[in-house]
Protein backbone atom coordinates (compact mmCIF):
# COMPACT_ATOMS: atom_id res chain seq x y z
CA UNK A 1 0.00 0.00 0.00
CA UNK A 2 2.54 2.53 -0.97
CA UNK A 3 2.17 6.27 -0.85
CA UNK A 4 -1.06 6.22 1.08
CA UNK A 5 -1.71 7.50 4.51
CA UNK A 6 -1.76 6.03 8.01
CA UNK A 7 -5.30 5.99 9.37
CA UNK A 8 -7.47 3.19 8.02
CA UNK A 9 -10.82 4.78 7.39
CA UNK A 10 -13.59 3.85 5.03
CA UNK A 11 -14.00 7.49 4.07
CA UNK A 12 -10.36 8.19 3.26
CA UNK A 13 -9.45 5.40 0.87
CA UNK A 14 -6.01 6.87 0.39
CA UNK A 15 -5.50 6.42 4.11
CA UNK A 16 -6.37 2.78 4.21
CA UNK A 17 -3.65 1.02 2.53
CA UNK A 18 -0.40 1.92 4.22
CA UNK A 19 -1.99 0.76 7.43
CA UNK A 20 -2.31 -2.50 5.60
CA UNK A 21 1.16 -2.95 4.23
CA UNK A 22 3.37 0.10 4.08
CA UNK A 23 5.30 1.86 1.35
CA UNK A 24 7.91 0.46 -0.98
CA UNK A 25 10.52 3.19 -1.28
CA UNK A 26 14.03 1.87 -1.60
CA UNK A 27 16.05 4.86 -0.50
CA UNK A 28 18.02 4.13 2.64
CA UNK A 29 18.79 6.45 5.51
CA UNK A 30 22.36 6.91 6.59
CA UNK A 31 24.23 8.21 9.57
CA UNK A 32 23.45 7.86 13.22
CA UNK A 33 25.17 4.63 14.24
CA UNK A 34 23.61 1.20 14.55
CA UNK A 35 21.50 -0.19 17.36
CA UNK A 36 24.41 -2.20 18.68
CA UNK A 37 26.25 1.08 19.26
CA UNK A 38 23.50 2.68 21.31
CA UNK A 39 24.40 3.26 24.91
CA UNK A 40 22.33 2.18 27.89
CA UNK A 41 21.32 5.80 28.37
CA UNK A 42 19.22 5.49 25.20
CA UNK A 43 16.80 3.21 27.06
CA UNK A 44 13.87 4.93 28.74
CA UNK A 45 12.45 3.83 32.08
CA UNK A 46 8.68 3.27 32.44
CA UNK A 47 8.52 5.74 35.33
CA UNK A 48 9.95 8.55 33.18
CA UNK A 49 6.39 9.56 32.31
CA UNK A 50 5.17 9.75 35.92
CA UNK A 51 6.27 13.30 36.71
CA UNK A 52 6.68 14.60 33.16
CA UNK A 53 5.80 18.19 32.32
CA UNK A 54 6.61 20.55 29.48
CA UNK A 55 5.60 20.11 25.86
CA UNK A 56 6.03 17.51 23.13
CA UNK A 57 5.37 17.37 19.41
CA UNK A 58 3.72 14.29 17.95
CA UNK A 59 4.61 13.76 14.29
CA UNK A 60 1.99 11.69 12.49
CA UNK A 61 0.53 11.55 8.97
CA UNK A 62 -2.47 13.65 8.01
CA UNK A 63 -5.33 12.97 10.43
CA UNK A 64 -7.91 11.63 7.98
CA UNK A 65 -10.25 10.09 10.55
CA UNK A 66 -9.86 12.74 13.27
CA UNK A 67 -8.63 10.14 15.76
CA UNK A 68 -5.28 11.86 16.30
CA UNK A 69 -6.79 15.22 17.16
CA UNK A 70 -9.29 13.59 19.50
CA UNK A 71 -6.52 11.71 21.28
CA UNK A 72 -4.33 14.81 21.61
CA UNK A 73 -7.24 16.84 22.99
CA UNK A 74 -8.15 14.16 25.52
CA UNK A 75 -4.50 13.82 26.55
CA UNK A 76 -4.08 17.56 27.08
CA UNK A 77 -7.18 17.71 29.25
CA UNK A 78 -5.75 15.35 31.84
CA UNK A 79 -1.97 15.61 31.55
CA UNK A 80 0.68 17.98 32.87
CA UNK A 81 2.35 17.59 29.48
CA UNK A 82 1.15 19.74 26.57
CA UNK A 83 1.09 17.77 23.31
CA UNK A 84 0.93 19.28 19.84
CA UNK A 85 0.13 17.36 16.67
CA UNK A 86 2.33 17.94 13.63
CA UNK A 87 0.72 16.37 10.58
CA UNK A 88 3.13 15.04 7.98
CA UNK A 89 2.42 14.19 4.36
CA UNK A 90 -0.33 11.81 3.28
CA UNK A 91 2.28 9.96 1.21
CA UNK A 92 4.09 7.19 3.06
CA UNK A 93 7.27 7.83 1.07
CA UNK A 94 7.21 11.51 1.97
CA UNK A 95 6.41 10.77 5.63
CA UNK A 96 9.47 8.56 5.88
CA UNK A 97 11.65 11.12 4.15
CA UNK A 98 10.40 13.91 6.44
CA UNK A 99 11.23 11.88 9.53
CA UNK A 100 14.63 10.76 8.20
CA UNK A 101 15.59 14.33 7.31
CA UNK A 102 14.88 15.44 10.87
CA UNK A 103 16.69 12.44 12.35
CA UNK A 104 19.78 12.94 10.23
CA UNK A 105 19.87 16.57 11.36
CA UNK A 106 19.46 15.41 14.99
CA UNK A 107 16.41 17.65 15.19
CA UNK A 108 14.42 17.55 18.45
CA UNK A 109 11.26 18.71 16.65
CA UNK A 110 9.48 15.34 16.55
CA UNK A 111 9.41 13.92 20.08
CA UNK A 112 7.02 11.16 19.01
CA UNK A 113 7.36 9.57 15.57
CA UNK A 114 4.68 7.54 13.82
CA UNK A 115 6.52 4.76 11.99
CA UNK A 116 5.12 2.29 9.53
CA UNK A 117 5.90 -1.13 11.00
CA UNK A 118 8.44 -1.78 8.23
CA UNK A 119 10.47 1.33 9.17
CA UNK A 120 10.99 0.48 12.83
CA UNK A 121 14.12 -1.63 12.38
CA UNK A 122 15.70 1.04 10.19
CA UNK A 123 15.12 3.80 12.76
CA UNK A 124 16.40 1.54 15.54
CA UNK A 125 19.51 0.52 13.62
CA UNK A 126 20.36 4.12 12.81
CA UNK A 127 20.05 5.16 16.45
CA UNK A 128 17.10 7.43 15.78
CA UNK A 129 14.67 5.81 18.26
CA UNK A 130 14.90 5.24 22.00
CA UNK A 131 14.93 1.76 23.52
CA UNK A 132 11.47 1.04 24.98
CA UNK A 133 12.18 -2.51 26.14
CA UNK A 134 11.48 -1.76 29.81
CA UNK A 135 8.18 -0.10 28.89
CA UNK A 136 7.12 -3.08 26.80
CA UNK A 137 8.05 -5.44 29.62
CA UNK A 138 5.52 -3.75 31.89
CA UNK A 139 2.75 -3.48 29.29
CA UNK A 140 3.33 -6.55 27.14
CA UNK A 141 0.09 -8.32 28.08
CA UNK A 142 -2.04 -5.41 26.79
CA UNK A 143 -1.00 -5.80 23.17
CA UNK A 144 -1.91 -8.45 20.63
CA UNK A 145 1.32 -10.44 20.72
CA UNK A 146 1.95 -10.35 16.99
CA UNK A 147 1.96 -6.55 16.90
CA UNK A 148 4.88 -6.35 19.33
CA UNK A 149 7.02 -8.37 16.93
CA UNK A 150 6.96 -5.42 14.53
CA UNK A 151 8.52 -3.22 17.24
CA UNK A 152 11.36 -5.62 18.06
CA UNK A 153 14.82 -5.40 16.55
CA UNK A 154 18.18 -6.66 17.85
CA UNK A 155 16.34 -8.33 20.76
CA UNK A 156 15.00 -5.01 22.03
CA UNK A 157 11.79 -3.02 21.55
CA UNK A 158 11.95 0.41 19.95
CA UNK A 159 8.31 1.42 19.74
CA UNK A 160 4.79 0.70 20.95
CA UNK A 161 2.19 -0.60 18.46
CA UNK A 162 -0.54 1.95 17.77
CA UNK A 163 -2.63 0.19 15.14
CA UNK A 164 -2.41 -2.95 13.06
CA UNK A 165 -3.89 -4.70 10.06
CA UNK A 166 -4.06 -8.08 8.34
CA UNK A 167 -5.66 -9.20 5.11
CA UNK A 168 -8.86 -11.22 4.70
CA UNK A 169 -10.32 -13.47 2.02
CA UNK A 170 -13.58 -12.14 0.58
CA UNK A 171 -15.94 -14.50 -1.22
CA UNK A 172 -19.30 -14.28 -2.96
CA UNK A 173 -21.92 -16.21 -0.98
CA UNK A 174 -24.20 -16.31 -4.02
CA UNK A 175 -21.51 -18.35 -5.81
CA UNK A 176 -20.01 -20.56 -3.09
CA UNK A 177 -21.66 -21.79 0.08
CA UNK A 178 -18.74 -22.06 2.50
CA UNK A 179 -15.39 -20.41 2.98
CA UNK A 180 -12.57 -22.54 1.53
CA UNK A 181 -10.03 -23.87 4.02
CA UNK A 182 -7.01 -23.83 1.70
CA UNK A 183 -5.62 -21.69 -1.10
CA UNK A 184 -5.72 -24.79 -3.30
CA UNK A 185 -9.49 -25.09 -2.71
CA UNK A 186 -9.89 -21.35 -3.20
CA UNK A 187 -8.27 -21.44 -6.62
CA UNK A 188 -10.22 -24.51 -7.66
CA UNK A 189 -13.49 -22.84 -6.71
CA UNK A 190 -12.33 -19.66 -8.41
CA UNK A 191 -11.58 -21.60 -11.60
CA UNK A 192 -15.05 -23.15 -11.47
CA UNK A 193 -16.74 -19.79 -11.00
CA UNK A 194 -15.53 -16.29 -11.79
CA UNK A 195 -11.94 -16.22 -10.62
CA UNK A 196 -9.95 -14.40 -7.94
CA UNK A 197 -8.42 -10.95 -7.69
CA UNK A 198 -5.54 -9.72 -5.55
CA UNK A 199 -2.80 -7.10 -5.63
CA UNK A 200 -0.36 -8.15 -8.35
CA UNK A 201 1.24 -4.86 -9.37
CA UNK A 202 4.97 -4.38 -8.64
CA UNK A 203 4.74 -2.62 -5.26
CA UNK A 204 4.57 -3.40 -1.54
CA UNK A 205 1.10 -4.91 -1.80
CA UNK A 206 2.42 -7.75 -3.96
CA UNK A 207 5.15 -8.44 -1.42
CA UNK A 208 2.45 -8.92 1.21
CA UNK A 209 0.38 -11.17 -1.05
CA UNK A 210 3.37 -13.34 -1.90
CA UNK A 211 4.61 -13.59 1.70
CA UNK A 212 1.20 -14.86 2.82
CA UNK A 213 1.68 -17.90 0.59
CA UNK A 214 5.39 -18.24 1.33
CA UNK A 215 4.88 -18.18 5.10
CA UNK A 216 2.06 -20.68 4.86
CA UNK A 217 4.29 -22.95 2.77
CA UNK A 218 6.83 -22.90 5.58
CA UNK A 219 9.28 -20.57 3.87
CA UNK A 220 11.02 -17.42 5.02
CA UNK A 221 12.81 -14.47 3.45
CA UNK A 222 15.79 -14.18 5.80
CA UNK A 223 17.66 -16.60 8.01
CA UNK A 224 16.69 -16.63 11.69
CA UNK A 225 19.43 -14.13 12.55
CA UNK A 226 18.32 -11.90 9.61
CA UNK A 227 21.91 -11.94 8.36
CA UNK A 228 21.40 -13.72 5.06
CA UNK A 229 18.78 -14.48 2.43
CA UNK A 230 16.69 -17.63 2.86
CA UNK A 231 14.48 -16.96 -0.15
CA UNK A 232 16.15 -19.60 -2.36
CA UNK A 233 14.01 -22.50 -1.17
CA UNK A 234 11.50 -25.09 -2.30
CA UNK A 235 8.79 -23.19 -0.42
CA UNK A 236 9.49 -20.06 -2.48
CA UNK A 237 9.31 -22.01 -5.72
CA UNK A 238 6.09 -23.71 -4.64
CA UNK A 239 4.39 -20.44 -3.69
CA UNK A 240 5.50 -18.63 -6.84
CA UNK A 241 4.64 -21.53 -9.14
CA UNK A 242 1.16 -21.60 -7.61
CA UNK A 243 0.63 -17.89 -8.29
CA UNK A 244 2.06 -18.11 -11.81
CA UNK A 245 -0.20 -21.04 -12.71
CA UNK A 246 -3.21 -19.07 -11.47
CA UNK A 247 -2.40 -16.28 -13.92
CA UNK A 248 -1.55 -18.61 -16.81
CA UNK A 249 -4.76 -20.65 -16.58
CA UNK A 250 -7.00 -17.60 -16.14
CA UNK A 251 -8.04 -18.29 -12.55
CA UNK A 252 -6.60 -14.93 -11.50
CA UNK A 253 -8.42 -11.95 -12.94
CA UNK A 254 -7.28 -10.55 -16.25
CA UNK A 255 -4.95 -7.63 -15.58
CA UNK A 256 -4.18 -8.71 -12.00
CA UNK A 257 -0.48 -7.95 -12.52
CA UNK A 258 -1.37 -4.26 -12.69
CA UNK A 259 -3.85 -4.18 -9.76
CA UNK A 260 -3.47 -2.51 -6.39
CA UNK A 261 -6.10 -2.48 -3.61
CA UNK A 262 -8.64 -0.20 -5.20
CA UNK A 263 -8.63 -1.90 -8.59
CA UNK A 264 -9.13 -5.21 -6.78
CA UNK A 265 -11.98 -3.85 -4.67
CA UNK A 266 -13.81 -2.29 -7.58
CA UNK A 267 -13.63 -5.49 -9.63
CA UNK A 268 -14.95 -7.57 -6.74
CA UNK A 269 -17.78 -5.11 -6.10
CA UNK A 270 -18.72 -5.24 -9.78
CA UNK A 271 -19.69 -8.89 -9.26
CA UNK A 272 -17.26 -10.13 -11.91
CA UNK A 273 -15.05 -12.22 -9.61
CA UNK A 274 -15.87 -14.69 -6.86
CA UNK A 275 -12.88 -14.23 -4.53
CA UNK A 276 -10.72 -11.31 -3.43
CA UNK A 277 -7.72 -10.98 -1.15
CA UNK A 278 -7.81 -7.51 0.42
CA UNK A 279 -7.65 -5.54 3.68
CA UNK A 280 -10.51 -5.07 6.18
CA UNK A 281 -11.40 -1.61 4.86
CA UNK A 282 -13.08 -3.19 1.83
CA UNK A 283 -15.78 -4.83 3.95
CA UNK A 284 -17.63 -1.65 4.84
CA UNK A 285 -17.33 -0.35 1.29
CA UNK A 286 -18.60 -3.63 -0.11
CA UNK A 287 -21.70 -3.24 2.03
CA UNK A 288 -22.35 0.07 0.31
CA UNK A 289 -22.10 -1.49 -3.15
CA UNK A 290 -24.37 -3.61 -5.32
CA UNK A 291 -23.01 -6.82 -3.78
CA UNK A 292 -24.24 -5.89 -0.30
CA UNK A 293 -25.51 -9.03 1.43
CA UNK A 294 -23.93 -11.26 -1.22
CA UNK A 295 -20.43 -11.68 0.19
CA UNK A 296 -18.65 -12.74 3.36
CA UNK A 297 -15.11 -12.77 4.71
CA UNK A 298 -12.79 -15.24 6.40
CA UNK A 299 -9.22 -15.31 7.64
CA UNK A 300 -6.65 -16.33 5.04
CA UNK A 301 -6.76 -20.02 4.12
CA UNK A 302 -3.92 -22.49 4.53
CA UNK A 303 -1.50 -23.65 1.87
CA UNK A 304 0.50 -26.81 1.24
CA UNK A 305 -0.99 -28.54 4.28
CA UNK A 306 -0.12 -25.71 6.65
CA UNK A 307 -2.31 -23.11 8.40
CA UNK A 308 -2.99 -19.74 6.81
CA UNK A 309 -0.48 -16.96 7.39
CA UNK A 310 -1.30 -13.27 7.24
CA UNK A 311 1.18 -10.39 7.05
CA UNK A 312 1.03 -7.55 9.54
CA UNK A 313 0.54 -3.95 8.60
CA UNK A 314 0.07 -0.97 10.88
CA UNK A 315 1.94 1.81 12.62
CA UNK A 316 4.22 1.97 15.65
CA UNK A 317 4.94 4.98 17.85
CA UNK A 318 8.58 5.64 18.72
CA UNK A 319 10.36 8.28 20.78
CA UNK A 320 13.03 10.23 18.93
CA UNK A 321 16.55 9.76 20.25
CA UNK A 322 16.85 13.54 19.98
CA UNK A 323 13.74 14.41 21.97
CA UNK A 324 14.35 17.02 24.66
CA UNK A 325 11.42 15.67 26.67
CA UNK A 326 11.45 11.85 26.47
CA UNK A 327 9.39 11.52 29.66
CA UNK A 328 6.65 13.66 28.17
CA UNK A 329 6.90 11.69 24.92
CA UNK A 330 6.44 8.45 26.84
CA UNK A 331 3.36 9.87 28.52
CA UNK A 332 1.93 10.52 25.05
CA UNK A 333 2.82 7.02 23.85
CA UNK A 334 1.14 5.45 26.85
CA UNK A 335 -2.01 7.47 26.23
CA UNK A 336 -2.18 6.78 22.49
CA UNK A 337 -1.74 3.06 23.13
CA UNK A 338 -3.91 3.00 26.24
CA UNK A 339 -7.66 2.66 26.69
CA UNK A 340 -8.71 6.08 25.36
CA UNK A 341 -6.29 6.27 22.45
CA UNK A 342 -7.07 2.76 21.28
CA UNK A 343 -10.79 3.47 21.47
CA UNK A 344 -10.40 6.54 19.27
CA UNK A 345 -8.28 4.69 16.70
CA UNK A 346 -10.82 1.85 16.63
CA UNK A 347 -13.75 4.24 16.30
CA UNK A 348 -11.98 5.57 13.20
CA UNK A 349 -12.31 2.07 11.67
CA UNK A 350 -8.63 1.24 12.11
CA UNK A 351 -7.77 -2.09 13.81
CA UNK A 352 -6.30 -1.32 17.26
CA UNK A 353 -3.15 -2.93 18.59
CA UNK A 354 -4.52 -3.84 22.02
CA UNK A 355 -6.82 -6.81 22.43
CA UNK A 356 -9.19 -5.15 24.90
CA UNK A 357 -10.08 -2.38 22.45
CA UNK A 358 -11.95 -4.86 20.25
CA UNK A 359 -14.46 -5.44 23.04
CA UNK A 360 -15.46 -1.76 23.30
CA UNK A 361 -19.00 -1.42 21.82
CA UNK A 362 -18.20 1.72 19.80
CA UNK A 363 -15.12 0.05 18.31
CA UNK A 364 -17.00 -3.15 17.50
CA UNK A 365 -19.59 -1.11 15.65
CA UNK A 366 -17.04 0.96 13.73
CA UNK A 367 -14.87 -1.97 12.66
CA UNK A 368 -17.84 -4.17 11.79
CA UNK A 369 -16.01 -7.49 12.11
CA UNK A 370 -14.01 -7.08 15.31
CA UNK A 371 -13.52 -10.73 16.21
CA UNK A 372 -12.49 -11.77 12.71
CA UNK A 373 -10.07 -8.86 12.38
CA UNK A 374 -8.60 -9.43 15.85
CA UNK A 375 -8.04 -13.09 14.92
CA UNK A 376 -6.48 -12.11 11.60
CA UNK A 377 -4.09 -9.68 13.30
CA UNK A 378 -3.27 -12.19 16.02
CA UNK A 379 -2.41 -14.92 13.52
CA UNK A 380 -0.40 -12.69 11.18
CA UNK A 381 3.38 -12.47 11.00
CA UNK A 382 5.65 -9.47 10.52
CA UNK A 383 7.45 -8.84 7.28
CA UNK A 384 11.23 -9.34 7.43
CA UNK A 385 12.64 -7.16 10.20
CA UNK A 386 15.66 -5.45 8.70
CA UNK A 387 17.06 -1.91 8.35
CA UNK A 388 17.10 -2.49 4.59
CA UNK A 389 13.55 -3.82 4.34
CA UNK A 390 12.56 -1.46 1.48
CA UNK A 391 15.28 -2.96 -0.72
CA UNK A 392 14.30 -6.49 0.32
CA UNK A 393 10.68 -5.83 -0.55
CA UNK A 394 11.64 -4.36 -3.91
CA UNK A 395 13.61 -7.49 -4.69
CA UNK A 396 10.51 -9.56 -3.96
CA UNK A 397 7.77 -7.59 -5.69
CA UNK A 398 9.83 -6.78 -8.80
CA UNK A 399 10.76 -10.39 -9.50
CA UNK A 400 7.41 -11.89 -8.48
CA UNK A 401 5.63 -9.48 -10.80
CA UNK A 402 7.95 -10.34 -13.68
CA UNK A 403 7.27 -14.04 -13.13
CA UNK A 404 3.50 -13.45 -12.98
CA UNK A 405 3.74 -11.37 -16.16
CA UNK A 406 5.54 -14.19 -17.99
CA UNK A 407 8.76 -12.20 -18.43
CA UNK A 408 10.96 -14.57 -16.42
CA UNK A 409 10.69 -18.12 -15.13
CA UNK A 410 10.08 -19.04 -11.51
CA UNK A 411 13.67 -20.28 -11.24
CA UNK A 412 15.09 -17.02 -12.61
CA UNK A 413 12.83 -15.02 -10.28
CA UNK A 414 14.03 -16.95 -7.22
CA UNK A 415 17.67 -16.57 -8.26
CA UNK A 416 17.24 -12.83 -8.80
CA UNK A 417 15.39 -12.35 -5.49
CA UNK A 418 18.15 -14.14 -3.61
CA UNK A 419 20.89 -12.12 -5.28
CA UNK A 420 19.14 -8.78 -4.78
CA UNK A 421 18.41 -9.50 -1.11
CA UNK A 422 22.01 -10.51 -0.47
CA UNK A 423 23.19 -7.25 -2.05
CA UNK A 424 20.79 -5.26 0.15
CA UNK A 425 21.97 -7.01 3.31
CA UNK A 426 25.58 -6.26 2.43
CA UNK A 427 24.93 -2.52 2.64
CA UNK A 428 24.66 -2.34 6.44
Amino acid sequence: MRGLSYALTVLGIGAVLVAGCGDDSDDGGDGGGGAAEQSASAAISPDAADSATGSVTVCLPKDVSGAFHKTIEAFNEESEVEAELLELSESADEQRNQLITRAQAKSPECDVMGLDVIWTAEFANQGWAMDLSQVVEQRQSEFIASTLETARYDDRYWALPHNSNAALLYYRTDAVEDAPATWEDTYQLAADHDGIVYQGAPYEGLTCDFLELLYSAGGQVLTDDAGASAIDSDATRQALDFMVKGVEDGTAANGVTTFMEEESRRLFESGRVTFMRNWPYAYALGNESKIKGKFAITTLPGFSGNPGAGVLGGTNLAISAYSENPGGALAVLNFFTGEVGQRFIGEGATPPATSAAYDVPSVRKAIGLPDEIRDAVGNAKPRPVSPVYPQISQAIYTNVNEALSGKISTEDAVTAMHSDIEKALATF
